[in-house]
């Protein structure tokens, strides 16, 4: 194995240097993957690029190096290094990955305003629309609506072309001025119709026509969607369905109850039936028509169910709508319902996201019964201790102190419980970055004490050493230094890693 990059004396007084050193010492390719993964992050959160790009250049695995070296190179061009950062793309082993990467350095200079440095990023790059796109992005930001024109002119891609429009239009909107978003959308529609792919046109006209809603403009929402519709009602895929869903909802929200119906009556998928129905609920609650959102609500949730598992093309997509329905119950002050349906779930993970969502609705809705009902049906200790840590979260956003540290404390006696260690830790240092906000400093050193003793017990290095990244963190954020007592445990770790 090559030279460690961290010496041992700096692993023995540092955190963060422990998880590195730790990792560089895996031998696994997929074990010092994982490792490095959370290590990386950190050094680039504290500025150590040249460091954090070394310990990426020691992964094996050539799509996570990348990945690796990609964030390092973002992260030098947000801090005015563009040159090393191109340096660091250029050493990327993927050709997909090196034009991404090199994408991604243009948009974020687009976006910190550096528009100079993006277009001469653009200027280099074969496939170069889409930072042209975020430089017109930015500059129509500014304010500066004619150059952003210009700029958007010299867009080739009819799919970019459209876009770059409609991402205007939608800062237009948020900055109040909809006449403005109204004629970027009419810019739009002219590239959005000259896209060879099917699919891909279809997506481009439904978000145009989702954007003359937000614009208030539904005369020209509701023609757009039906340009939509028509390509969509000839595909002879599986996207069909899903597309003339989506345009269902859109003539819902442009204000047109018959043309929603009638697209609706086209789709043959009950998942996006259902998904569509549970779209209508939504708008009919914002307009204020309460009774008839709870109406469709329901009618969404029977026809999910009544879907039988030979019609079901998608089981994820089937159980994460079950979710979503639950939840909008909840949202629609239903929360027996809500339970309900959690219940029903007979996977843990979805029904566990669902008594977690429902828990933290009923909490803003000050319903302490039904919140208390949802914590304590979520069976695994670690998902119920990080809900009960949103829902501290949710209290003290919402001014109630007393019950914020309640959750809080009522998380950290759980924590212990936590049978899986990485999951464990985890929990303890969530906890302890919140006391830490709170200025509960005993409070937060305990936690973080307690993560360290449960890194120890970790018998997976890779899991060890993302442990110890993230806390290496808490103790930074709240100047801890180690007691004897944990020096000495966890300098196990370090022995263990020499050997």
């Amino acid at each position: 194995m090559a030279e460690h990059f961290i010496s041992r004396e700096d692993a023995e007084h540092d955190l963060l240097a422990s998880a590195a050193y730790l990792a560089e010492a895996i031998g696994s390719s997929d074990g010092r993957a994982q490792a490095m993964t959370a290590v990386v992050p950190r050094y680039l959160e504290k500025g150590e690029v040249d460091l954090a790009a070394e310990l990426a250049n020691t992964v094996d695995d050539p799509f996570v190096r990348d990945r690796l070296l990609v964030a390092v190179a973002e992260t030098c061009a947000s801090a005015d290094d563009e040159g090393y950062a191109l340096q660091l793309i250029d050493a990327l082993e993927d050709p997909g990955m090196q034009a991404q990467a090199r994408e991604r350095i243009g948009l974020r200079l687009a976006e910190q305003g550096k528009l100079d440095k993006a277009a001469s990023v653009a200027d280099a790059m074969e496939h170069r629309d889409n930072v042209v796109a975020g430089v017109a992005v930015r500059q129509h930001r500014d304010g500066d609506t004619d150059a952003a024109l210009e700029t958007a002119s010299r867009i080739g891609f009819p799919a970019a072309a459209a876009h770059v429009y409609v991402a205007m239009a939608a800062e237009s909107i948020e900055k109040g001025n909809p006449e403005q978003a109204a004629d970027l959308l009419e810019r739009a529609l002219t590239p959005s119709e000259e896209i060879e792919h099917e699919e891909e046109r279809i997506r481009s006209l439904i978000d145009i026509g989702n954007s003359f809603a937000a614009a208030e403009r539904g005369d020209r929402a509701i023609e757009t969607f039906e340009a939509a519709r028509g390509y969509a009602d000839v595909l002879d895929n599986v996207h069909r369905d899903n597309f003339l869903a989506q345009v269902s909802m859109g003539f819902m929200n442009a204000g047109s109850v018959e043309l929603a119906d009638r697209a609706l009556d086209a789709v043959a998928d009950k998942t996006q039936i259902a998904t569509a129905l549970l779209g209508f609920a939504r708008s009919m609650w914002k307009r204020g028509e309460k009774a008839e959102a709870v109406e469709a609500l329901d009618e969404a949730y029977a026809v999910l169910k009544s879907q039988h598992e030979r019609e079901t093309r998608d089981t994820k997509a089937k159980m994460a709508l079950f979710v979503n329905i639950a939840v909008q119950y909840a949202g629609f002050e239903k929360g027996e319902r809500a339970l309900e349906i959690a219940h029903e779930l007979i996977d843990d993970e979805y029904a566990t996201n669902a008594l977690s969502q429902t828990a933290r609705i009923m909490s803003i809705q000050k319903n302490d019964e039904l919140t208390r009902q949802a914590v304590t049906s979520i069976a695994d200790d670690g998902q119920r201790a990080l809900t009960l840590i949103s829902l501290s979260d949710t209290a003290f956003a919402e001014g109630e102190a007393a019950k914020g540290n309640e959750f809080l404390n009522e998380a950290f006696a759980l924590a212990e419980e936590v049978p899986q260690l990485a999951s464990r830790s985890s929990a303890y240092n969530l906890i302890a970055s919140r006391y830490l906000n709170l200025g509960e400093t005993e409070l937060a050193r305990a936690s973080a004490r307690e993560s360290l003793a449960t890194i120890v017990e970790i018998k997976d290095d890779s899991s060890a050493a993302a442990a110890l990244a993230g806390l290496s963190q808490v103790y930074e954020a709240g100047n801890f230094q180690m007691e004897d007592e944990e020096r000495d445990s966890f300098l196990q770790l370090i022995v263990k890693a020499t050997v």
